[in-house]
């Protein structure tokens, strides 16, 4: 491996100050060589059903301003969750991974994300994360306390996202899948924190730790949804063995990645310093961005192979577990999908 960059304070990552004239030249489309399934197509009107009733969930909680209704039609939340869930049992239930999805923007954006413009801030952010944290699993203490706690969970819209997203999911899941996605909240939060860290102490990560970071700051709360939405339970002591771990670990992974990919050139063109594979890879290999973008690609491609080449066995071991891979590959395909169409949020470099 060759020798990391330097972690003082005079580092800074090798993002031009002109990346919207020089990087996004390419509107739609997938990043050429990325290894990928197609999507289940999407039913363009069981996704504005899900946006309605999304935007009037949020509406009703008073979860964002009115200035950010643009960026709600923008993010096509309806359609993300038709693609990634083309099994679904039901609205109800893909309305509750929409919420989820929605809620988990709304705490990055207002928590996390500094060059949002919108109050966050990595100064306090574990503070404010716990409590969010909390808001997924309950405070137990005196009834009193208790009352105080459910109060404070109504402070402000990421609180009130998921505090309420979670009262609904609990109504259509089993207390494991409930229990199950309470923890890889807690991984997501983790990987918030330590992205922050980072930010704060100018540290220059390898590529490996790097994406040890994106392991926990990645869509594996998305996934942990699969067997809910799609009604049916993977049971806990089936999910725990390390070979699905590690398959559902992949697939996460590789999900990532494509949204290191595709979301390139918008992180970049509003913080040339922002963390993302491609910029990590390029301080490492002390090349230009394109080459590393490119390599990006290939890790990505090396990652994602090995999510097909392990679930395949996997899922042939049971009908239960044939039935959980499915949901992966498909939440995998679709989330590939929304990204490479939705073309409102992302374009690609002028890398080919």
């Amino acid at each position: 491996m060759s020798t990391p960059p330097s972690t003082d304070s005079g580092f800074t990552m090798p993002g031009p100050p002109n990346l919207v004239r020089d990087l996004r030249a390419r509107n739609g489309g997938a990043v050429p060589g990325l290894k990928y399934r197609p999507a289940v197509p999407a039913d363009p009107e069981k996704a504005k059903e899900i946006d309605r009733r999304l935007e009037e969930w949020a509406r009703s909680l008073d979860l964002f301003p009115a200035q950010w209704t643009g960026d709600f039609a923008e993010f096509q939340c309806g359609r993300a969750v038709v693609l990634q869930h083309p099994g679904a049992a039901d609205l109800e239930r893909l309305t509750v991974a929409g919420k989820f999805l929605l809620a988990e923007n709304v705490v990055d954006s207002c928590y996390c994300e500094e060059d949002e413009g919108r109050g966050a801030s990595r100064s306090g952010l574990a503070g404010r994360l716990i409590l969010a944290q909390s808001a997924l699993d309950p405070f137990h203490g005196t009834p009193a306390l208790e009352e105080e706690w459910r109060e404070g969970m109504q402070a402000d819209g990421p609180l009130r996202s998921y505090y309420w997203a979670m009262k609904d999911f609990a109504a259509v899941s089993t207390p494991s899948q409930a229990d199950r996605f309470v923890h890889d909240m807690a991984r997501l939060h983790l990987g918030y924190l330590g992205e922050a860290s980072w930010a704060e102490t100018r540290h220059a990560p390898q590529v490996w730790e790097y994406l040890v970071m994106r392991q926990f700051n990645n869509f594996r709360p998305c996934l942990s949804l699969v067997d809910t939405v799609d009604g049916y339970e993977l049971p806990e002591a089936v999910y725990a063995r390390p070979e699905v771990q590690r398959v559902t670990t992949l697939a996460c992974n590789a999900t990532t990645i494509v949204n290191d990919l595709y979301s390139f050139t918008k992180e970049l063109a509003s913080d040339p310093t922002h963390l993302n594979l491609p910029q990590v890879v390029a301080a490492n290999d002390k090349r230009g961005l394109k080459a590393a973008y490119l390599k990006s690609v290939e890790i990505h491609n090396e990652v994602y192979e090995a999510f097909e080449a392990e679930s395949a066995p996997l899922a042939a071991l049971s009908p239960l577990l044939e039935k959980y891979v499915r949901g992966l590959t498909d939440w995998v395909s679709g989330n590939h999908e929304w990204h490479a169409t939705n073309t409102d949020r992302y374009q690609l470099p002028n890398y080919w």
